[in-house]
């Protein structure tokens, strides 16, 4: 991928448009046509494919790795199945009727509802985006979630913050402090070539259009309210008992 390419993919997937029911295994979710390493990058990796399927030309609920109660007690079995069936899956449908709507307007030349539908494909495509990297920042404690970044990753960490640890406390207070509903960010900065955290309101303001999403996590209260009702920081803080550190060394290495 060369640096034009890079950029345009971080644009996109900073405003939400690099974008059914779950079932208990996450090969069942697989829509037809999807193609998991469909990518312009030579390795074959591109973790956002399995939201969009190539044969209905439409966005898709993807697969979780796992099963729904595999991140507990870090993250409850009922929250998963709400979260990943419901909030992430409303996402993906009003992002596909917003994208048809834009559609129908150009077919009619009636462009009235283009800043509504804007912002629609803009919130409903960063929840889309932003989930699609989420489930596959998580893996099981007895799967390799949680403990430390090592090789390229630990490197590029400490070299842009210092330590893991303050790198740890940085994300967790940014992530903690989002007022109001959105994300906690740790991203690579393309222009830069360094990593940054940022807070996202909602899942598409405040953000840099130069940012490739690595690590990412939710903090919308739905996504911890069953399990940790206001305490947010309590939920942060396990969090980091099921990152999945070789998916994000896989991110940051797909874009180096």
């Amino acid at each position: 991928m060369n640096r034009r390419e890079m950029m345009g993919w971080a644009g996109a997937a900073g405003a939400g448009w690099m974008m059914a029911s779950a079932g208990a295994r996450a090969e069942e979710m697989l829509a037809p046509g999807t193609q998991a390493g469909r990518t312009g990058h030579p390795d074959g990796y591109n973790p956002l494919a399995s939201g969009f399927d190539l044969t209905s030309g439409k966005y898709v609920l993807p697969a979780l790795p796992y099963d729904y109660d595999a991140l507990e007690p870090s993250i409850d079995e009922q929250t998963m199945r709400l979260h990943h069936g419901k909030h992430h899956a409303g996402y993906v449908n009003n992002l596909n009727k917003a994208l048809a709507s834009l559609a129908a307007a150009r077919t009619a030349g009636d462009f009235g509802a283009v800043q509504a539908l804007s912002r629609a494909v803009a919130f409903n495509g960063g929840g889309h985006t932003l989930h699609t990297l989420f489930w596959t920042n998580l893996a099981p404690a007895n799967a390799g979630g949680g403990g430390e970044p090592g090789g390229a990753l630990k490197q590029q960490i400490e070299t842009s913050f210092g330590t893991i640890d303050a790198f740890r406390a940085h994300f967790s207070a940014a992530a903690a402090g989002v007022e109001g509903a959105g994300w906690g960010i740790a991203g690579l900065d393309t222009m830069s070539g360094g990593l940054v955290i940022i807070q996202g309101e909602n899942q598409q303001k405040l953000t840099t259009w130069s940012i490739v999403p690595l690590l990412v996590l939710d903090v919308w209260e739905h996504a911890y309210y069953l399990k940790y009702q206001n305490n947010r920081g309590d939920y942060v803080k396990a969090f980091w008992d099921v990152v999945n550190w070789e998916e994000v060394a896989r991110r940051a290495a797909s874009h180096a």
